[in-house]
């Protein structure tokens, strides 16, 4: 086995920047993601057997029968993960601890797929208490610490004028970090609210200090106001724009209240209430009318390139048995014992080389062909292996650079 040590500059550790964009879509109870239409598949009505507009976490089952075939025992033909309870007493995240404790030592412990991931939206009323209001208070900490950015982000805010989240009604957004990555990128979000497909009011951060402003349409009812912050880092945007939406000053848009309390005009709060459903006790869904998301997300790949040499006139001999000629079996054989290891020295090496020219044997020399390249710690433990789409031909006479590329 051939061991090489890497040499400054042989290793590189970079970290690469991507901007990923997402656009959503949101229509009555769905949520359509970058404008595509879900392909059917011929298990459901979407191939990726997740709920339209989520992304499949791990892109497991796709397209895949939930009942077992005629040639299958099982129950059900999906792929699911398990584990086995044993002393280790480790057990999948979604085992509840009742289930483990119930559980013998030898149970199959198991999870499901697909698993998959899609923005969340809450309308907290004002003073509701409950989940909503505990998930607001959970992110007290970070709107302190944006307060830097903007006084908009303030928890607390004492003066006359001001306001408290701890009972404020509040819309929340909630973004997933695998649409987005490390970060939000500020001055990319914007929030879109359309009535029979007219544009009735459109937030920005054109700030890029989190201050979701409302931009557009120009002279429309709270332009120009703060309607709410965007945490960056924990994908989150709170909607606190409690005025009124409207087409015109004639004219007034209504939303329908299904507790039977009235009529109410859609306003910034009620961002994406058709898909939330019901949420703090509020049922509310507007008509015609649809929202939409769109951003840019900042996600930092760090990657370790790796230039692995295989200089000339080595990593030419293996220890493979048909390096040898099979001919000479005779001449292969090893002397052993406890103290002693000796090779025939008349063993014969295979010729591999090919000749162009007919009734002609080419002159021998060693060769070899590489296939793969493993990574070793300083314990001499394989932490990595790759593999070539084809060997290489190795001899005397060449040498080679492989460029080994890992993204963490």
């Amino acid at each position: 086995m051939y061991l090489y040590k890497f040499e400054e500059g042989e290793v590189i550790v970079n970290t690469l920047t991507a901007y990923p964009s997402h656009n959503m879509y949101l229509y009555e109870q769905s949520v359509y993601l970058d404008g595509q239409a879900p392909l059917s598949g011929a298990y459901s009505a979407n191939d990726t057997m997740v709920p339209i507009g989520d992304i499949s976490l791990f892109e497991l089952n796709i397209n895949r029968p939930t009942v077992g075939q005629q040639w299958d025992a099982s129950p059900a033909s999906l792929i699911y993960p398990f584990t086995i309870k044993d002393s280790t007493l480790v057990a999948l995240k979604t085992v509840t601890t009742g289930a483990f404790n119930s559980a013998e030592f030898g149970d199959s412990l198991t999870g499901s797929y697909p698993m998959s991931a899609s923005i969340s939206v809450d309308h907290i009323p004002e003073d509701a208490q409950g989940l909503g209001r505990k998930r607001i208070q959970s992110l007290r900490n970070s709107l302190d610490y944006y307060t830097y950015l903007s006084p908009e982000y303030t928890f607390l805010r004492a003066d006359p004028g001001g306001w408290t989240k701890a009972n404020q009604e509040i819309g929340l957004l909630n973004i997933p970090s695998i649409f987005y990555g490390s970060t939000l990128k500020k001055g990319s979000m914007n929030l879109r609210f359309y009535v029979s497909g007219t544009l009735v009011a459109q937030l920005h951060d054109e700030g890029r200090n989190g201050e979701m402003i409302q931009v557009g349409p120009t002279g429309s009812e709270g332009s120009g106001s703060v309607a709410g912050v965007v945490l960056y880092e924990e994908g989150c945007v709170l909607l606190t724009g409690s005025w009124d939406l409207k087409l015109d000053e004639d004219d007034t848009l209504h939303t329908e209240n299904y507790l039977g309390a009235g009529d109410v005009a859609p306003q910034w709060t009620y961002f994406g209430t058709n898909l939330s459903g019901t949420t703090g006790g509020v049922s509310i869904s507007t008509p015609s009318s649809s929202w939409a998301v769109s951003f840019e997300g900042t996600n930092r790949i760090p990657s370790i390139m790796m230039f692995a040499n295989a200089p000339k006139n080595q990593l030419i001999h293996s220890n493979n048995p048909t390096y040898l000629l099979q001919a000479s079996s005779s001449k292969n054989t090893v002397v052993t014992s406890s103290t002693t290891y000796v090779e025939n020295p008349e063993t014969v090496i295979k010729n591999i080389g090919s000749s162009s020219f007919l009734n002609y044997n080419e002159a021998f020399q060693k060769t070899t062909y590489i296939s793969k390249v493993a990574i070793y710690d300083e314990k001499r433990n394989v932490i990595g292996v790759a593999k070539l789409a084809n060997p290489v031909k190795k001899t005397a006479n060449r040498e080679f650079t492989f460029k080994l590329k890992l993204d963490i």
